[in-house]
């Protein structure tokens, strides 16, 4: 550790209320929190929490209710996952990009009984079947009108003003923070149990490789609903340094706005690092303060080529929202290419089919667990079966498949799950196939990743057409674009008389992503930009 080195808070002080209590107590008048024109320090994160937390009592949440949250990067958001924690309820982030069959199924195997949402995304609650869920209301935020009090028969209303504050609830570091959805690659999105020391520990963890003090600026562009931005305020209220968020990532706008605000450490993904470097290139690139950035899964020649042209160097790492941040490069590191090196407090085991330990430089599954209690989630929300399954053996089984080097480093070879990661989201084969499949001129459909000119996952669909149907390709995609997520939606398309299959049926994806795009390939072409808003 260095000169920003901050202490470990005894297990007891590893909940929610408890770093906030601290924060107001340790930093006082310190900035924390800028965000869309909302600005507090670190001795109103506690007292505006409260407040918040009030608002949700009077509304009927009770400890251990869920509360669902679909907002972009506004302060409405962010009080109101705080306020959970203070009183013990569990906050359950929603994507902003998921239509309407994809909320239904959050908010009914979460079974949130409120959901705060912008109103710019209520429309799409009129294609999810709301009596199926427990939901017993709704508060909109935003500029627009909800246009109506209710919502089938779940009221609505606007945002209430807070309440006097609330007492912080005796909640324990294992007691459930949030339930954070993560795409299934055989079935449907898991809900990951998150409690309240697993959030500490990102916090520290990511400090701690980040080198982050009282004095930097954290700022990101990055979602609300993913652990990469909640962290963040973690990492905050624990130095006390500030976090800004911004509303959204642009990438001719990205420089000025990370000199406008004064940021000293920025959070990106792998994807975004390409699109950035395709930009004109000048010499706003180097007015700023950034000192270093966060950037897993971003290929090492553009990596280099980053810090070459801005100045930054950006951080390799991996963690997921079932873990924590446990494998990171270091600025100093002796080599790039690498995922990095394991972290104090966590154990790593490149492991065969039968989780026995492989020798160093052959790939294997990563499994990992942690030193401390309660640093990793809990499991899967409702799917006693999953968490077994992930869990087993005492090791947490991701899925990734790696190798360790002689030196200790750790290297990526490829997923072993059949999941698809694109624009910064993980993508669930098994819902875009599910969506395909109810086109009526679709007879069976197989989706994988295959390769894309940003270092990234492009999604691929193999379609069997129905008997006598013709495929229109172009219309198959506007039918996607209204019940999938914008990242979600097939980039390419290809008809085939069979898909290859096992003896028992079985799609072989494997031998589709090796043949990958082909010249009977249909290409819609990029589209990396989510369709306006509302």
């Amino acid at each position: 550790m260095t000169e920003n080195a901050f202490d470990v808070l005894p297990p007891a002080a590893r909940t929610l209320p408890a770093m906030l209590r601290r924060q107001a107590e340790a930093f006082g008048a310190r900035p924390l929190l800028s965000i869309a024109g909302t600005r507090w320090t670190h001795a109103d994160a506690a007292a505006i929490v409260a407040r918040r937390a009030a608002a949700l009592q009077r509304a009927g949440v009770q400890r251990g209710e869920r509360v669902a949250l679909m907002c972009g990067n506004r302060v409405e958001c962010l009080e109101t996952f705080l306020a959970c924690g203070w009183i013990g309820a569990v906050a359950v982030p929603i994507n902003t990009a998921s239509m309407g069959p994809q909320i239904q199924y959050f908010l009914a195997n979460s079974g949130a009984r409120l959901l705060l949402i912008e109103d710019a995304f209520i429309e799409r609650l009129r294609t999810a079947d709301l009596s199926q869920t427990a939901l017993a209301a709704i508060w909109t935020v935003g500029e627009g009108d909800a246009a109506a009090d209710r919502c089938g028969d779940v009221p609505v209303e606007a945002f209430p003003a807070p309440g006097i504050a609330a007492e912080p609830a005796d909640v324990q570091p294992g007691d459930t923070l949030a339930i954070l959805y993560t795409s299934g690659t055989t079935g449907p999105a898991k809900g990951v149990i998150c409690p309240h020391a697993q959030y500490y520990w990102w916090g520290v963890h990511t400090a701690h490789i980040l080198d982050v003090g009282r004095d930097d600026v954290l700022c990101t562009t990055l979602p609300l609903f993913h652990i990469n931005a909640l962290n963040t305020f973690a990492q905050a209220a624990l130095t006390g340094a500030e976090v800004v968020y911004a509303p959204r990532f642009s990438a001719s706008g990205f420089w000025s706005a990370m000199r406008d605000c004064g940021a000293t450490v920025v959070y990106l993904l792998g994807a975004m690092v390409p699109i950035l470097l395709a930009q004109p290139e000048g010499a706003h690139e180097r007015a700023h303060r950034v000192r270093i950035g966060l950037g897993p899964g971003v290929p090492a020649s553009a990596s280099e080529a980053f810090a070459r042209r801005t100045g930054v160097g950006l951080l390799e790492g991996y963690g997921s929202t079932e873990t924590n941040f446990v494998i990171a490069t270091r600025p100093d590191a002796p080599r790039s290419g690498v995922m990095g090196w394991l972290q104090p407090g966590f154990e790593a085991r490149v492991a065969d089919a039968t989780d026995a330990a492989l020798p160093d430089g052959e790939a294997g599954e990563l499994l990992l667990r942690a030193d401390e209690p309660f640093a990793f989630a809990t499991g899967y929300f409702g799917m006693p079966d999953k968490t077994v399954e992930a869990w087993r053996n005492l090791w947490f089984h991701t899925g990734d498949r790696v190798l360790r080097e002689a030196d200790g480093a750790f290297r990526f070879i490829d997923r072993l799950k059949d999941a698809i990661r694109r624009r910064g989201e993980n993508i669930s084969s098994y819902e875009v196939e599910q969506v395909l499949l109810g086109h009526p001129s679709v007879a069976a459909v197989a989706v994988y990743p295959v390769g894309s000119e940003l270092a990234e996952d492009e999604v691929m669909a193999a379609l069997i057409a129905r008997p006598g149907a013709a495929v229109d390709m172009a219309e198959l995609v506007r039918y996607c674009e209204t019940r999938l997520p914008y990242f979600a939606v097939p980039r390419y398309i290809e008809l085939f008389a069979d898909l290859p299959r096992t003896e028992n049926g079985k799609v072989q994806k494997f031998r589709l992503r090796e043949r990958g795009v082909t010249a009977a390939t249909w290409d819609r072409g990029p589209a990396s930009r989510p369709p306006p808003r509302a």
